[in-house]
């Protein structure tokens, strides 16, 4: 046999290189292949089912009348359960079983566990924080100490080794609060850098700025699309959108902090979103009489005009139960439940970022100084996204020792499997320690 196989040493000296040639993988995409794709989301975003059943023949070579067409329905997946052989049949449900009770223990346990098994198997999960973190805090026409410690303190608290924190400072005008802040929550070194810029060095490192494994914080719509361009080289918390607060509201809520809760996400941006929903017609006027009243008032008055015109709404619904629908629909960033009893209306609620009780619950506590994180999903990803935590710092292993006994009972049934998907050295490797097992119990019983 000619084939040679790659040998390295961690002696010699151009390991390091050779491990990273080894490991490196390009995670941009050629042009014409970014190209190809964006037509395609286009065209079926635009044009529906007829869009998928032309794009289904031409590149699955797939003939189908129409997308209905597409759909197998379940009971040709019974037929094909049942028409299995018998051995690949059973292979399938005791991997069902055992991935079941797996990831059952999984959700029980939430953190760090093992359980143990009676033949001696252990199969659990490992929790490990990263080493490397790089947060991104905005810092153009304004500072923001609050991101600093809504993105660091987590970090630290999971146990990450090292914070790396970039921070434009335009002009050179370096904001003492965002540098204090950093201090206090532990971040290990700052770089006064922005934009894209930032965000590549923060991924792909330079000879000062040190590559980190995750990058978190908020940012423009550069920041977002460098985000976007490097996550798999990195992890990355979120794309973040612009700012949404949605204000579910009856009778009992004070007008006044509806309307301030309402322009304290306006004042954001132009394209920020405050929306309220009542069943109350008479709090719909109140409302919208104190957002008159305290509008002139507020600095950024232009920005909170142009939200409402683009975006915002008061909204009447017929009763409460229909406003958490909504609200579901809306999957806000944050919601406020300003009613009489919030606790009864808390089981309604499927999606939304941060949920806050009560009259005297403002977004803007939330923001500051409450506790939980104010990194939130918007634009709807709170229908499968979560806030900013400690586990966004963290990473799971499974983690598996496997008795003899179990390899001689498990061995035939991966092996069953693996050969249905053709992968014929995975079944050699399970059939491999079969001959081995009885030899393995005897020791053992010995």
């Amino acid at each position: 046999m000619s084939t040679r196989f790659r040998r390295l040493s961690t002696a010699s000296p151009a390991f390091d290189a050779e491990l990273d040639r080894l490991v490196a993988f390009d995670v941009a995409q050629d042009a014409s292949v970014e190209a190809a794709v964006a037509g395609i989301v286009a065209d079926v975003r635009a044009r529906g089912d007829a869009a998928l059943v032309e794009h289904t023949r031409r590149l699955d070579r797939l003939e189908v009348a129409s997308a209905a067409a597409l759909e197998i329905p379940s009971s040709e997946w019974r037929r094909a359960h049942e028409s299995l052989p018998a051995a690949q049949r059973e292979a399938l449900a005791v991997a069902a079983s055992r991935i079941r009770a797996f990831h059952e223990a999984q959700k029980a346990h939430g953190g760090e566990f093992r359980v143990a098994e009676s033949d001696g198997t252990e199969l659990g999960q490992r929790i490990t924080p990263l080493d490397r973190v790089g947060i991104y805090v905005p810092g153009g026409r304004a500072a923001y100490p609050s991101s600093v410690l809504m993105n660091a303190i987590p970090a630290r608290v999971a146990g990450v080794r090292e914070i790396v924190m970039a921070v434009p400072v335009p002009g050179g005008v370096r904001s003492p609060l965002v540098l204090a802040a950093a201090h206090l929550a532990g971040v290990d070194r700052v770089f006064t850098i922005g934009g894209a810029q930032a965000i590549a060095a923060l991924a792909y490192g330079t000879a000062t700025i040190p590559a980190v494994d995750k990058i978190c914080g908020p940012g423009n719509a550069y920041v977002a699309a460098a985000k976007r361009r490097v996550f798999g080289a990195v992890g990355i918390d979120m794309v973040a959108g612009v700012s949404e607060i949605l204000v579910i509201a009856d009778a009992s809520a004070n007008p006044e902090w509806v309307a301030l809760d309402l322009f304290s996400q306006a004042e954001h941006d132009e394209l920020a979103q405050a929306i309220l929903l009542t069943p109350d017609a008479g709090l719909i006027d109140a409302v919208d009489e104190a957002m008159r009243r305290a509008l002139p008032a507020m600095p950024r008055a232009p920005i909170i005009e142009a939200s409402f015109a683009k975006r915002g709404a008061l909204v009447k619904v017929r009763d409460l139960a229909e406003a958490c629908d909504v609200a579901n629909r809306i999957a806000a960033e944050h919601l406020e439940l300003a009613v009489a009893d919030p606790d009864s209306l808390l089981p309604r609620i499927r999606h939304a970022g941060a949920i806050f009780l009560g009259h005297h619950a403002s977004e803007a506590l939330g923001d500051y100084c409450a506790g939980p994180n104010h990194v939130l999903p918007t634009g709807r990803t709170a229908r499968f996204s979560s806030p900013l935590g400690v586990y966004d710092f963290q990473k799971r292993s499974s983690v598996l020792r496997i008795s003899a006994a179990a390899a001689r009972a498990l061995g035939p049934v991966a092996a069953t499997l693996a050969h249905g998907e053709g992968l014929t050295a995975h079944a050699r490797s399970a059939e491999a320690r079969l001959a081995a097992v009885p030899a393995a119990l005897e020791k053992v019983q010995s």
